[in-house]
């Protein structure tokens, strides 16, 4: 079976060692060509976050029609991690993404030499770990566990002089706990049972006691701990390490098979401790039985949970960890957070991780930065001087050429792959990794030159080809998403045509097109072309998640879509009692709007965070010292779109519609999405994306009727998803159940004589501020004959369509009570068949 990540052989470098990337990768010249149909340039402000990263220009992609990825011949393979490599006879053209991309052909050198670093890089794993997959089993032989009875534990500190055992089975006295150090400084010692019994208790606290050079003892965490926990009763108190091996009774047993990758993700971000409406931190438990359910019911097919990592600081929203191997304490205990993933999978959730591998909390006493005493690069897990710290952040930088480090990395993703049956990750703060200067400072533009110097961490690069690789030999359905604002080209190719092997990358220049226009401009200067151009501009061949606004985009300081939108009449003018003002009707048409065309245009998987899809209100603030510690902007208000007199169910039964309209005619997974029109008289824009064909009108007052739009295929379109409809907080003013006829335009086969290079047509009712979807029809699989477009018929046809949605919904509201009393008789495909509200609309168009 060949293997999904490898190469053909390239004679290994002297020594055993990695030479530095900043010394030995190629030179490559600035002025480098950009091909048109492969690279796009452009600029877009930057702004930062606090904790966050610089978000940057996110090159780049062009608008395509239906074009199937090119994969070139690769002529040698690694069949798997114990083969042998055979030798090919032209590298340049073994290294397959020169081909799908030859604006890369001037930096083949570059990626020749990341490449051969690769390479060489699993050839010591094979030789001198058995392979790749074998060797990010490190929690196997580090930390605590379990040997021939007795607890043996291991821990790597070259820079220790003395180091001991220590914690409340000894009374924290480790003189009779002492550790012996073997020539790699791997620090270990057996701690034999007592009758039996295991000497350490399990749930009970221990650290790792060292003396470093100046003969001083210091106690850490230790760094493969598996769960870590602080004394909530005292006040800045730092954390414990935990002897975490609970008996075969209490050991959490996964019921549920993991669902199978979806063809396109439609991902519910979210973070557990903040999803309780109480201003307190929500446990894995209460997300799983109360959270979990809303996910499912809004049509999303993919869950990423922030934050699970240990953070000793909750401010820092999860990224500043500080235990890597340990779930967060705050919420639960480890077999918590496998009952809510064991949750989502029976509901067919899948569920991904944000992992950061990125930096690491700058913290002493409970993070990994306790083991850094000044040693060299070589003896820690982090580089020294300006190199291992990043300053905005205020975190320590990983050496991703050491031996040990890349142990520790790649045993971090098999251990959350295997332990807690993740389905993938989403990386952190990549950006950072693949430059020297971290992306601080740095507005990309697009020329190749940026990508491929100097200024690249070849370190880093290598690291995330081998981390893709082991995941997806582990999971090949594994889900893997790079967090990257620099737009690099090959991000998001296999491993095996030399490219970084991501998934999916986020589309991060998106959220931030939508945040200018809201904050900059009056909606008579939206520009369509401009609407259009930042969410297509995206690298052919590589996927993106498109979002309109994620987490980031919610923090203290700034403000959610909805927030923008509607301001202070969130908290006044949601009462569907009285008449909306003219803001909430903006604010509630523009929210549909905005995320809908972000999904249906902007990538290839969507993104939503927690509460934004129903306009949560507020900012995100997690307890601090500025705002007297309070949760209450650090939690999710259900109670609004519970209710069913504010209008915040409205955006919450569109979002739900329009997942239902991904699942239905898989619109992200289609390779064919065509912008025929972006009219900037009329604020139109209409474009196609798999068999729907889209009409956008961002016009504040114009309603367009008998509006001409282009389309691919004749025959007859209806209404798939009004944003206009009733339901949905609309006015109900196109009609539904009708029968829109096209016209042939121009020479078919000849683009210039046809209507905007479309070869047929149909005309529809547009009114201002709405967005409608139009799905052709299939006569043969209609249910419900309309040929004479009979009122009576379809007023009768309509009624019976919203009696069907009106009876399925309750079977849904009681399926989710049976979900909250026992979960193990829930057959999640029979309580998703349901049919999906798309909105009661008028009976004459």
């Amino acid at each position: 079976m060949y293997s999904s990540c490898g190469f053909a052989s390239i004679p290994p470098a002297v020594g055993s060692s990695s030479p530095s990337s900043r010394t030995h990768c190629a030179q490559t010249s600035r002025n480098s060509r950009t091909v048109a149909n492969w690279q796009f340039g452009g600029v877009f402000s930057q702004s930062s976050q606090l904790f966050r990263r610089h978000k940057l220009h996110f090159p780049s992609r062009v608008q395509r029609q239906g074009r199937a990825d090119r994969n070139p011949k690769i002529l040698g393979v690694l069949t798997d991690d114990s083969s042998t490599m055979t030798p090919i006879e032209d590298e340049i053209e073994r290294i397959g993404i020169l081909n799908v991309d030859p604006g890369l052909e001037p930096f083949g050198d570059h990626f020749k030499y990341r490449v051969k670093r690769y390479v060489d890089q699993k050839k010591l794993f094979e030789k001198h770990e058995v392979g790749l997959e074998e060797f990010a089993k490190g929690y196997l032989t580090f930390g605590f566990n379990r040997e021939d009875g007795d607890i043996v534990y291991r821990e790597w500190a070259p820079a220790a002089q003395e180091a001991q055992l220590v914690g409340d089975f000894n009374g924290w006295d480790g003189s009779n706990h002492n550790m012996e150090k073997n020539q790699f400084g791997v620090w270990t010692i057996k701690v034999p049972d007592i009758n039996g019994v295991p000497a350490i208790p399990h749930n009970s606290r221990v650290k790792f006691r060292f003396k470093p050079g100046d003969g001083v003892w210091i106690d850490r965490i230790p760094a493969w701990i598996k769960y870590a926990i602080v004394e909530p009763s005292s006040f800045a108190a730092p954390y414990d390490g935990v002897y975490w091996d609970p008996p075969p009774s209490e050991r959490y047993q996964f019921k549920y098979p993991r669902p199978p990758k979806p063809d396109a993700p439609r991902i519910y971000e979210a973070h557990v401790g903040m999803s309780s409406s109480e201003p307190r931190v929500n446990s894995y438990r209460e997300f799983a039985d109360d959270v979990l359910p809303r996910i499912w019911a809004n049509n999303y097919n993919t869950v990423q949970l922030m934050a699970v990592m240990e953070h000793s600081y909750y401010g820092s929203f999860g990224y500043h960890v500080t235990n890597f191997f340990a779930v967060s304490s705050r919420s639960g205990t480890p077999e918590d957070l496998k009952y809510l993933i064991d949750k989502a999978h029976s509901l067919g959730l899948r569920v991904l991780m944000d992992v950061v591998h990125s930096h690491a909390s700058n913290n002493v006493t409970d993070g990994l930065n306790g083991f850094d005493i000044g040693q060299s690069s070589q003896e820690s897990y982090f580089h020294t001087g300006d190199r291992g710290y990043h300053k905005l952040w205020d975190s320590r930088l990983f050496n991703y050429a050491n031996w040990e480090v890349l142990r520790f990395l790649l045993s971090n993703l098999r251990w959350w792959l295997e332990e807690y049956q993740f389905d993938g990750f989403r990386f952190d703060g990549v950006t950072s990794m693949l430059y020297h200067h971290h992306g601080i400072d740095m507005a990309f533009t697009g020329n190749y030159g940026e990508y491929f110097s100097e200024a690249t961490d070849v370190d880093a690069v290598v690291y995330l080809m081998l981390a893709n690789c082991l995941i997806h030999n582990i999971l090949p359905d594994a889900t893997v998403i790079a967090e990257d604002v620099s737009g690099m080209p090959g991000l998001g190719r296999p491993v095996s045509e030399g490219g970084v092997g991501f998934d999916y990358r986020l589309a991060m220049a998106i959220p931030d097109r939508w945040i200018d226009y809201l904050k900059n401009k009056k909606d008579e200067e939206w520009s369509m072309k401009e609407i259009s151009w930042s969410l297509t501009n995206r690298r052919y061949s590589e996927k993106c998640i498109s979002y309109a606004e994620s987490h980031d985009q919610a923090i203290v300081g700034d403000k959610t879509i909805a927030f923008l939108l509607m301001d202070k009449e969130m908290y006044s003018g949601m009462s569907c009692l009285t008449d909306a003002s003219p803001s909430v009707e903006r604010g509630l048409a523009l929210h549909k709007m905005i995320h809908f065309i972000t999904m249906a245009l902007g990538g290839e998987g969507y993104l939503n965070f927690m509460g934004n899809e129903f306009g949560h209100p507020d900012w995100i603030d997690f307890p601090r010292e500025g705002n007297n510690w309070s949760y209450d902007k650090c939690r999710r208000q259900w109670n609004l779109v519970d209710a069913e007199h504010l209008r915040y169910k409205f955006m919450n039964a569109f979002d739900r519609a329009m997942n239902l309209v991904d699942e239905k005619f898989s619109i992200l997974a289609s390779t064919k999405q065509i912008v025929s029109s972006t009219n900037e008289e009329d604020k139109v824009i209409v474009f196609e994306h798999g068999d729907l064909v889209f009409v956008f009108n961002f016009h504040p007052e114009n309603t367009y009727d008998g509006y001409k739009v282009g389309c691919d295929l004749p025959g007859k379109y209806r209404v798939a998803l009004d944003s206009d409809a009733w339901d949905f907080g609309g006015h109900g003013r196109v009609g539904h159940g009708f029968d829109h006829f096209t016209c042939p335009e121009g020479i078919p086969g000849v683009p210039e004589t046809n209507f905007n290079n479309r070869p047929n047509s149909f005309k529809v009712l547009s009114p201002a501020r709405t967005c409608v979807a139009y799905h052709r029809v299939d006569e043969s699989l209609e249910d419900i004959d309309l040929q004479e477009n009979d009122p009576d018929t379809v007023e009768e046809a309509d009624d019976s369509v919203m009696t069907d949605v009106v009876a399925r919904q309750a079977d849904l509201e009681e399926s989710m009570l049976r979900l909250e009393e026992k979960d193990d008789d829930i057959d999640p495909k029979a309580m998703r068949d349901y049919e999906v509200d798309f909105g009661e609309g008028t009976s004459d168009d």
